[in-house]
């Protein structure tokens, strides 16, 4: 379950960075600067776009260094650019290559600290399904969502991207 759940992760973070080149494409069409993206927000009190994907990138890396116990290359979150960003989410997904099925063994059974939970621990199992695969797909979803409501070009094939359709 974890390898395949982290190569669906691996997946969307390819549709992420297609929909970071389609806001590129947007913006540059419209006649503005491409990288006033990464301050969006849908709301006041909401991260921006870049936080977003920063975040997104983090929660997934994250997961797959606390459940495989290899460890997680540093990101300085400085990114200041849609292609500063574009090479967060591909050495992200560069990271997710370097894992193989065998990396999970035990996976559900170890237990997993964050800084945040203030010295509480969860269970490999309970932190994937409760933590770490939400806390990915809503970071991701909001930075669909914000390319969306400015008025990037993107629709719910771009969302889910190819899959595995065949004749019965």
């Amino acid at each position: 379950m974890y390898f395949e759940t982290f190569s669906q992760m691996k997946k969307q973070l390819g549709q992420l960075s297609k929909w970071l080149e389609t806001a590129e494409a947007h913006a540059k069409a419209k006649s503005f600067d491409p990288n006033l993206y990464l301050n969006f927000r849908l709301a006041p009190d909401q991260l921006p776009f870049v936080r977003q994907v920063q975040i997104g990138c983090d929660a997934v890396k994250l997961a797959a260094s606390r459940l495989s116990g290899k460890a997680a290359p540093s990101n300085p979150d400085t990114e200041q650019t849609l292609e500063e960003l574009s090479a967060r989410v591909r050495s992200t997904i560069a990271y997710l290559d370097t894992f193989t099925a065998k990396d999970f063994e035990g996976a559900a059974s170890r237990v997993v600290t964050h800084p945040r939970w203030e010295g509480q621990v969860m269970s490999g199992a309970d932190y994937f399904l409760e933590n770490a695969v939400p806390n990915f797909f809503f970071h991701v979803t909001h930075a669909y969502a914000l390319l969306r409501h400015n008025g990037v070009n993107l629709g719910k094939a771009d969302y889910l991207g190819s899959q595995s359709l065949r004749a019965p």
